[in-house]
């Protein structure tokens, strides 16, 4: 009574109740039902309450359930459609997940005769089906999850169990005699194949496996049981749906057979109907995929079948152009036509007559003025420009002559394909009239639209050429002016235009010089239109190598500039895109800008200071001091050091007068947007590029005395610390030795204010350190200190899992640190006291299941295991091994049962790799630790056979064998583990790694 009580107050809670805190506590009671024992009596409270169990199955019921409330809800009527669904759930879901559950002990009534899977088999099957002939006209949502449910038992429960030949000739049977049924067995025969992909349904791979080997051999059955239904004409969708689900088993039915197969006729003579019919697409849909599987034969071996469905399609041409054509009915045939390029894109990109019949027909579609139906073919476009420009297409030619050839011969013949597919395009990215009026999510979609056509542009200035590609867009700009009015009066048009030659920039040659100064020269006509005027600032950034190369972009870049200007005033999205256009010009363009850094200087005050009506955020105000930095670096030294000055006073001047004031009540903001300015401003002297280390250096000693008043005054801001880690990080990485003296000092402060206030940004810091003076001899004593200390420190912290889950950041940047020593410095990390403590640490924190600290724990121990593979000092790697080999049985322990699950299978990746490295490193040693781990575990979870397969994919590593079979074996022992929330628990249990970490010795 109180199970059914409670379950019924839930359901009428959560579909009812008018507060929204009682519907969500109510809806979170039902989910935690469901995955409770009890929920197996909910399931058998359904098929009470439905009348389905007579008398001597009522009484095993009860014997299974162990309750009362049997009889209660045998008689109830009041069970409502809410019910009902809820039921039908919680039987589909433990069948799926929890059939293992069933307690051995309630077969005892009827193990006399019957064995204990047989009893639950026929159990089972006796209710379900009981529950299939009920609902064979009920309501479909409750028909459909009993049909799922008799699926997942049929992937469970192995085919000789059913009879002779398995389920579908068991359901062949039970139709035979009980005709009346058929609409619910048709829906179990629909729902069959579509379980053998589900992994929701906890079966062991092998099972998994059998049950699509046993399905695949009752193909011919399962086809020939829905030819027979055919004549019944009210199941004809009904039957077609159930094909189309057989199909995606994609087994190889020859295409001479299913070319003259009743049920593919069927499907096809469908076509024709008005309106079209749903399944009859979806049939011929899957026929498609069908013949281009690989599985079923491939195209070769299936072109019967597709000389009888490609010309139904293209006869349905016409339709697409039918306006009084229903909208998904020519949603359906644009889809079909999608699936025929996609499918057969290798056939059609040979070029052939009949293949250009269908990239005319695709054409076709993607000029429909429907955006849903237009991008059903974009995939396709894409997919034939990869197959025409990649050069394994031609792999089969030989000689390189022969296959230039042949790639020119097709790309000739596909480009009116794709001049025709740039026009079609282009207006899918105009504003529409009413844009002011967007949805934040109507915006989101239209931007999404827009990135969707620049791919298809990218794809077309691919074969086309990017230079062609712009000559088409640039017509369409004139036409668009000429329409409308000249000056662009009406802007949507000539600002779509403009998007898609932004879009193509990367294609453009930079010596273009037809088309690009004539659009250069229309932009600086534009009227101030917001939208209008961010994407000109958009395409100017984006054509700064086309300016830089320009033989009058000295002439040509102050106007660019004007237009910059303009758009920093308009709208502080135009201001973003002008900020970030200027970026790139000042990239590019940095010698012939040389000349005008104090006008470029004047700008950025403004810009920064918000003068002159400039919108420029602080966040985009970044753009610009980098902007200025990269011009900076072109200049001559003497030059650069005065300019670099000058730049870095203007930056330095508000971090110092608010120094004057209380800093502790500063908001974080108002130093960040500043400290910023200065890591993005040393950012440009990257070494790599850029040899201007010691005017860097002196702009960094002469402005640490504000960094060192700051980092006094907030160590507990995280924001301010992270931002004056990042400005620091860029300090020590451009200008390496010149600034040794600041160096001490800064790792002195770090090494203090860390014990305090345990900001991981001095950890992340000092990773960069490491790597820049981490082989300097004169910097040991400085690096030991830091090294030993901060680690010391962080071992204290992070004694257990609690403490390592609280402060995932600090166990991330700690081991990201502790990697970079073992790469940088092994001559100080290895042999230090304080290697032994962070390999406990790391061990207490694999399990951590904070993402990144995860991987940064996992790749450490890696790293330490593939020791020789960055120092190949024995020294080393005999310390290396007398910390690892006492701990490696419980390193092996916390791995296999991480793969078990312990982390989530999203990490099985890392996790395997570091098992790898690991056994590579101690081999034969390794797999007895993974053996006795692998042995803790219960037969009931994992089989023998399925440890065994797993032991020797690690032992075949150990001589060498291909690394791909122990992931795979990796991937199928955690499929096992995963299986459903009891096995895992119960493997857990088992392994103990919370136990094993928590306890792991911390000296």
């Amino acid at each position: 009574m109180e199970h059914e009580k409670a379950v019924k107050e839930a359901l009428n809670a959560l579909y009812h109740h008018p507060d929204d805190t009682v519907r969500v506590q109510a809806d979170r009671w039902l989910q935690n039902f469901q995955g409770t024992l009890d929920a197996w009596q909910a399931s058998f409270f359904f098929w009470i309450v439905l009348g389905s169990i007579d008398s001597s199955f009522l009484a095993f019921a009860r014997v299974l359930i162990e309750v009362c409330v049997a009889d209660n809800l045998l008689h109830d009527s009041s069970s409502n459609l809410e019910t009902l669904i809820f039921c039908s759930q919680t039987l589909r879901s433990k069948v799926q997940r929890d059939f293992e559950e069933l307690p051995p002990g309630a077969f005892q009534k009827l193990r006399e005769s019957l064995t204990e899977n047989s009893v639950t088999l026929v159990f089972c099957q006796h209710v379900l089906l009981t529950l299939l002939k009920k609902f064979h006209k009920g309501p479909p949502k409750v028909r459909t999850q009993i049909s799922i449910a008799v699926a997942a038992l049929a992937v469970h429960v192995p085919a000789a169990d059913w009879g002779d030949s398995g389920i579908v000739s068991w359901l062949r049977d039970e139709m035979n005699m009980h005709p009346e049924y058929v609409p619910g067995f048709l829906e179990l025969l629909t729902v069959l194949p579509e379980e053998t992909f589900n992994y929701k349904i906890a079966a062991r791979p092998d099972r998994r496996r059998q049950f699509e080997n046993e399905l695949t051999s009752q193909m011919e059955a399962a086809l020939s049981i829905l030819t027979a239904c055919l004549n019944i004409t009210e199941l004809k969708e009904q039957v077609l749906e159930a094909f189309a689900s057989w199909l995606r088993l994609r087994h190889g039915i020859p295409g001479a057979v299913l070319a003259c197969h009743p049920l593919v006729h069927a499907a096809l003579s469908s076509l024709n109907s008005d309106p079209l019919s749903e399944a009859s697409v979806n049939v011929i849909s899957e026929l498609i995929h069908y013949t281009a599987s690989p599985s079923s034969g491939g195209i070769s071996a299936q072109t019967p079948l597709i000389q009888v469905i490609v010309p139904q399609i293209l006869s349905l041409k016409a339709h697409l152009r039918d306006s009084s054509k229903d909208e998904e009915d020519v949603k359906a045939i644009g889809r079909l036509f999608a699936d025929v390029g996609d499918s057969y894109v290798e056939l059609i990109a040979t070029g052939s007559d009949e293949s250009m019949v269908i990239v005319h027909a695709l054409l076709e579609v993607t000029s429909h003025p429907e955006f849903d139906i237009a991008s059903m073919t974009f995939n396709f476009w894409h997919s034939l420009q990869l197959t025409l420009t990649k050069r394994d297409s031609y792999s089969s030619l030989g000689s390189e002559a022969s296959i230039e050839a042949e790639r020119n011969r097709r790309q000739h013949i596909f480009r009116p394909a794709y001049e025709s597919l740039v026009s079609l395009v282009g207006f899918r990215v105009q504003y529409p009239e009413d844009y002011q009026g967007l949805s934040y999510e109507d915006l989101k979609e239209f931007k999404q639209t827009r990135y969707a056509v620049a791919d298809v542009l990218i794809d077309a200035a691919l074969i086309l050429g990017g230079d062609t590609t712009l000559k088409i867009l640039y017509m369409k700009l004139l036409e668009a002016n000429a329409q409308t009015g000249n000056n662009f009066q009406e802007w949507r048009p000539a600002e779509a235009i403009l998007f898609c030659i932004w879009a193509i920039s990367n294609y453009v040659s930079a010596v273009e010089a037809e088309v690009m100064p004539q659009v250069m020269a229309l932009l600086q006509n534009l009227p101030q239109q917001a939208q209008l005027l961010q994407t000109a600032c958009l395409l100017v950034g984006a054509y700064s190598k086309w300016l830089n190369a320009a033989p009058a972009s000295v002439s040509i870049l102050p106007s660019i500039i004007r237009i910059l200007m303009s758009g920093m005033g308009t709208s502080e999205d135009c201001a973003a895109a002008a900020a970030l256009a200027f970026r790139h010009i000042c990239d590019d363009c940095r010698k012939n800008l040389c000349g005008y850094f104090e006008d470029l200087y004047t700008i950025y005050c403004m810009a920064i200071n918000g003068g002159g009506g400039y919108k420029v955020s602080a966040e985009d105000s970044l753009n610009l001091v980098e902007a200025l930095g990269m011009v900076v670096t072109e200049l001559p030294l003497d030059q650069a050091r005065s300019a670099l000055e000058k730049l870095c006073f203007s930056v330095a001047s508000p971090l110092e007068e608010a120094a004057k004031e209380d800093l502790d009540k500063k908001h974080a903001r108002e130093l960040t947007v500043h400290i910023d300015r200065f890591a993005f401003l040393f950012r440009c002297f990257d070494p790599r590029y850029v040899n201007h280390p010691e005017a860097v250096a002196a702009e960094i000693n002469k402005h640490w005395a504000i960094f060192r008043v700051i980092f006094d005054a907030r160590p507990w801001d995280m924001r301010t610390m992270e931002s004056l880690c990042r400005a620091c990080k860029y300090a020590v990485r451009t200008s390496g030795r010149y600034i040794i003296n600041t160096i001490g000092e800064m790792l002195a402060k770090i090494q203090f204010h860390y014990q305090q206030h345990h900001q991981p940004c001095f950890l992340y810091l000092s990773s960069e350190v490491i790597k820049i003076f981490g082989s300097d001899p004169s910097c040991a004593d400085y690096l030991k200190n830091l090294i030993e200390s901060l680690f010391a420190h962080t071992t204290c912290l992070m004694t257990s899992i609690k403490e390592v889950t609280a402060r995932p950041d600090i166990a991330d940047d700690c081991f990201l640190l502790a990697s970079r020593c073992l790469r940088y410095c092994p001559h100080l990390f290895i042999p230090s006291p304080i290697f032994s403590p962070i390999v406990d640490c790391a061990i207490i924190g694999m399990t951590v299941q904070h993402r990144e600290a995860c991987h940064s724990i996992l790749t450490f121990l890696s790293d330490v295991f593939d020791l020789e593979k960055s120092v190949n000092e024995e020294q080393f790697v005999r310390i290396r091994d007398s910390v690892m080999i006492p701990r490696g049985a419980t390193i092996t322990r916390i791995l296999i049962s991480s793969l078990a699950g312990a982390l989530p299978s999203s990490r099985l990746d890392t996790v395997t790799y570091t098992l790898l490295a690991l056994t590579r490193t101690y081999g034969s040693q390794a797999v007895g630790w993974a053996k006795e781990s692998v042995s803790l575990i219960p037969r009931t979870a994992v089989t023998e056979t399925e440890s065994a397969k797993f032991l020797q994919a690690l032992s075949d590593v150990t001589y060498g064998a291909d690394v791909n079979s122990l992931i795979g074996h990796a991937e199928e022992l955690s499929d096992v583990c995963r299986r459903n929330r009891t096995v895992q628990e119960l493997v857990q249990a088992a392994l103990k790694p919370l136990e094993l970490n928590l306890v792991a010795p911390v000296s």
